[in-house]
């Protein structure tokens, strides 16, 4: 069984570089603006493009991986999104959104299958601390590709930042086609997905998850923001203390998926970890006049507990599904996941506008008092089997 740490390093480099595609580009924004000629409202419709094409394509290639194994999934998305990826600086912004679009469509394949591959391998005492890693990848993909694409884009341009990342992806994708594979005895379900998608307490685990996903969502695109224009922190020292919160909610990440394993239950500690944002978010709200130093103590705990639940939704989802079904779960579980991250930066920033920070971060608290409302017994005893 030593072979399974192999799929979930492969499947966890995957997940990495998917995520350094939908999380990293960003880091390139005024670039994109240059290279196409875009407004900020524009580079912020193409950014958005390969959200929308994973939003759309995940639960479909759960169902896929479902009936036909993770290797011929994540293998064909991740030589799809690699081809796209290379085409999507050579022409103007609509052949690059249209392309990036297909790069979500492609790159969604990760997100369903690579948690499928994992929580087959894995037993359930194990299960929580190894999708803990998988999931402690996204942040880390996205950070080192913050640091390196920009540096790519301003010395050889745009066209090259893009194919730099076709290239990893591409090399990914071999690695998955060479090391990944189902261990001896794994279901596969050919029917039955339908039932899935009807699942009562997955369709409230899920919704729970899109709603965990604002203060999430409102950390990573307004602490900053915050910080620095409303309270006069330097930007630099902001942005610093963003990426420790980041850093912090990463090894949290590994650290919730321990915790889950040694109580066996997963909804436990996400209800738990719901509890502490809102009340961390009520904390800051009502600090936000209070001395600056005393806010970032407040603030960064809070950003970092916002990043640290998102393994145990993703492994309860996939222990709630019927055996052989896992991947359709996970599209389902991470569908939501991606309304609530594309629709949280543009409404989190009117309220922050329009009715004033404190506003903004009551609304992260609500929306995590929500979710700990939805994640209640109903979902069932714990759910590790």
């Amino acid at each position: 069984m030593g072979y399974r740490w192999v799929v979930l390093a492969v499947g966890a480099v995957a997940q990495g570089v998917n995520a350094a595609v939908f999380l990293g580009l960003p880091a390139i924004t005024p670039q994109l603006r240059d290279h196409f000629g875009l407004s900020l409202p524009q580079v912020g419709l193409l950014l958005g493009a390969v959200n929308l094409g994973t939003m759309l394509a995940l639960v479909p290639w759960g169902a896929v991986a479902d009936r036909r194994g993770e290797r011929l999934v994540m293998a064909v998305g991740g030589f799809g999104a690699a081809g796209c990826l290379a085409l999507a600086g050579l022409d103007g912004p609509v052949v690059a959104g249209l392309a990036l679009v297909a790069v979500g469509l492609f790159g969604a394949s990760v997100n369903a299958a690579s948690g499928r591959a994992v929580m087959t391998w894995f037993p359930a005492d194990r299960r929580g601390f190894a999708m803990g890693i998988r999931q402690t990848a996204t942040p880390l993909g996205a950070a080192l590709t913050a640091v390196a694409l920009p540096a790519v884009a301003v010395a050889a341009g745009v066209p090259s930042a893009f194919l730099a990342l076709a290239g990893v992806t591409a090399l990914v994708a071999v690695a998955v086609a060479v090391w990944v594979r189902e261990p001896p005895g794994a279901v596969r379900s050919r029917h039955g997905h339908g039932v899935v998608l009807a699942d009562r307490r997955l369709i409230r685990l899920s919704a729970a998850s899109g709603l965990l996903v604002v203060p999430q969502f409102t950390a990573a695109s307004l602490v900053v923001e915050l910080l620095h224009e409303h309270r006069g922190v330097a930007v630099g020292v902001a942005a610093g203390l963003f990426a420790v919160a980041q850093v912090a909610g990463g090894l949290g990440r590994l650290a919730v998926g321990v915790w889950s394993d040694r109580v066996a239950s997963r909804l436990g500690p996400l209800r738990l970890v719901s509890v502490a944002v809102a009340v961390g978010f009520g904390l800051c709200a009502a600090l936000d006049r209070a001395p600056v130093w005393l806010l970032c103590a407040a603030l960064l705990p809070t950003a970092a507990l916002a990043l640290c639940w998102n393994g145990l939704a993703v492994t309860a989802a996939g222990e709630l599904a019927p055996e052989g079904r896992g991947g359709t779960a996970l599209g389902m579980q991470n569908t939501a996941n991606y309304l609530g991250a594309a629709l949280t930066p543009p409404v989190a920033g009117w309220v922050a506008v329009s009715l004033g920070w404190p506003v903004a971060l009551l609304l992260a608290a609500v929306a995590a008092v929500a979710a700990r409302l939805l994640l209640d017994h109903r979902l069932g005893t714990p759910l590790v089997v």
